[in-house]
């Protein structure tokens, strides 16, 4: 069952890329180590502002990304699959407020892993290999283009937030760049000549 995304490009052997579960599974751990690391007594202020901008930013490209390619998977072959797509969909836009303001910002984070663990459990049991790895692809180049700021009053929805995503991520990368916020573990973790991870 397809997710109406075009095919992958010839490769011999397993098509290339990594699932859809795996690739988010392994950001819900990144993100729960973020949160870890700004839960954390005595950080200096400025490095707790740059964990929380990190956090924010990784967050917001994952759940960007998610809306615009696993929830329409999900909604397409997944039995019962709009009321599911349309509850992740609020719940991201919950997710994107607490973000902005801090607050239950852990929690939330939480309650999306198990939710997005279950949809692709779902969705697992109705694709093939092949599709997974093709929706992990999409999910991966959406999130290089997505905002690195919340913005829950954006659409949600695809095919809409395929269009605006990038734009208003564009601006986002602007912004970050004048101001000179990180936005990625990586850049952290040379600021502060340590590893997170």
């Amino acid at each position: 069952m397809t997710f109406g995304l075009p095919p992958l490009p010839p490769a011999p052997g397993s098509p290339a890329g990594r699932a859809a579960g795996d690739l988010l599974a392994d950001e819900h751990r990144q993100l729960a180590a973020l949160c870890a690391a700004l839960a954390e007594p005595g950080l200096p202020p400025r490095r707790r502002r740059d964990l929380a901008d990190v956090l924010t930013a990784t967050a917001t490209r994952h759940l960007c990304a998610e809306a615009q390619y696993l929830y329409p998977a999900v909604r397409s072959t997944v039995p019962g699959g709009d009321a599911l797509a349309d509850r992740e969909i609020a719940a991201t836009r919950d997710l994107l407020a607490a973000l902005r303001d801090g607050r239950e910002r852990e929690r939330r984070l939480r309650r999306h892993a198990y939710a997005t663990a279950d949809l692709l459990d779902r969705l697992a049991g109705v694709a093939s290999t092949e599709d997974l790895v093709r929706l992990g692809n999409r999910i991966e180049t959406a999130e290089e283009a997505a905002p690195t700021r919340p913005h829950p009053g954006a659409p949600a929805r695809a095919p809409l937030n395929k269009l605006t995503d990038p734009a208003i991520g564009l601006v986002d990368r602007l912004r970050d760049a004048v101001t000179g916020r990180p936005t990625r573990p990586e850049l952290l973790s040379r600021r502060y000549e340590t590893r997170l991870f």
